[in-house]
């Protein structure tokens, strides 16, 4: 993926993917989105901090699905942001509104963060994690049920969820506001923590590990900034040119952190995506 010419030193790679210094009070809209999920956490059944592994952040947090039939309900796995190296899988868990009012199982997946992890390790625990979720009596897909799950991450989370396009319990793939291209991430501050070299990068930018996968939904918000746009667009059109399935959603005047409610609304263009996605699987 070629770097915009316009992107030379490290603080032009920096202030490119500052994604909060284009939202109004981004602090206070990150606070509501802390407090939304605390209230959402409280008043939902969860199992909470089940281990897929031995560190203490590989763990997720299961919400049940209400439905009549919940071996057969559909899994939706939730990887949240904050650039690898920020956040907790507690701070967006009101996402799940829309997943388990839509019947729906939601899992809130943890993952270590930078600079206790490098990416490459990130990378394999979600792998680890989905090993795990296949072997689940509950979440698992056992003969007769068939694919229906769907990988979704947001940010960081989003780049984590297209690395395992092609594992074999994944239905689909709702990417939101991912990064596919990390070169530009390792020219800037963000990489003081990641400490990403060029080897790193190669393997861990979906851009360029573009293979047979699960259909793939990409979703950007028109408000959010330019480079994070281009990211998708051109990871939309790179798994086209592979021949895969793939939907690019553009939502107009929604930033990095509004993108998030078209997933919370039972009524949200995000989840109607992920439902398709598990009946897309099922056919």
């Amino acid at each position: 993926m070629p770097i915009p010419a316009h992107l030379q030193t490290r603080e032009q790679f920096t202030a490119a993917y500052d994604n909060l210094s284009v939202i109004a009070e981004a602090d206070s809209v990150v606070a509501a989105l802390r407090e939304r999920s605390q209230a959402f956490h409280a008043a939902h059944a969860c199992v909470a901090d089940v281990p897929y592994g031995p560190g203490p952040r590989q763990v997720y947090d299961w919400y049940p699905a209400r439905g009549e039939d919940p071996a057969s309900a559909p899994v939706l796995v939730f990887i949240h942001g904050g650039y690898w190296q920020a956040r907790d899988k507690r701070d967006f868990c009101c996402v799940g509104a829309g997943p388990l009012a839509a019947g729906l199982h939601l899992v809130m997946a943890e993952y270590t963060l930078a600079p206790r992890a490098s990416v490459p390790e990130m990378v394999a625990e979600i792998g680890q994690l989905l090993d795990a979720l296949s072997a689940h009596p509950v979440l698992g897909g056992q003969a007769g049920r068939g694919q229906r799950l769907v990988l979704s991450g947001h940010s960081a989370g989003g780049h984590l969820a297209a690395m395992h396009r092609g594992h074999g319990a994944v239905a689909g793939v709702l990417a939101i506001s991912g990064l596919f291209d990390l070169e530009p991430i390792r020219r800037g501050a963000l990489n003081d923590a990641l400490g990403l070299d060029e080897a790193q990068v190669a393997d861990c930018s979906p851009q360029s590990r573009v293979g047979p996968g699960a259909p793939t939904v990409l979703a950007v918000g028109g408000a959010e900034l330019p480079e994070l746009q281009r990211q998708s667009r051109e990871y939309a059109e790179a798994l086209r040119e592979s021949g895969q399935v793939t939907r690019l959603i553009e939502l107009a005047g929604a930033n990095h952190l509004s993108i998030l409610a078209e997933l919370e609304s039972r009524e949200g263009v995000l989840l109607a995506e992920a439902l398709a996605l598990v009946e897309r699987a099922r056919r």
